[in-house]
């Protein structure tokens, strides 16, 4: 199974969805997680500290998306986003 996590969009937003620790969890249990590049930024979270604890790091929303089957945010993603979705795939956040 691929998660994603989206780079929040919002200005204002410091959070991010998933935190270095809960990769290695979810790459513990077999499963792959993409980060889209700079998501953790605004938390204090490298790339390569995404890296370094198992995850993919995707240059856009578009590869970071591409295969998602479970989708992690903590705001609502912009319209353009939602639309590159892939049928099926859930979405979890503070919504």
């Amino acid at each position: 199974m691929r998660v994603a996590v989206l780079k929040e969009t919002r200005s204002t937003e410091n959070r991010v969805a998933l935190v270095p620790l809960g990769v290695k969890a979810l790459v513990k249990r077999g499963l792959t997680v993409t980060v889209q590049s700079g998501a953790g930024e605004t938390s204090g979270i490298s790339d390569l500290i995404y890296q370094e604890a198992g995850a993919e790091i995707a240059i856009n929303a578009q590869d970071t998306l591409k295969d998602a089957e479970v989708v992690l945010v903590v705001n609502p993603p912009p319209s353009n986003e939602l639309d590159l979705l892939s049928e099926g795939s859930i979405l979890v956040g503070f919504l």
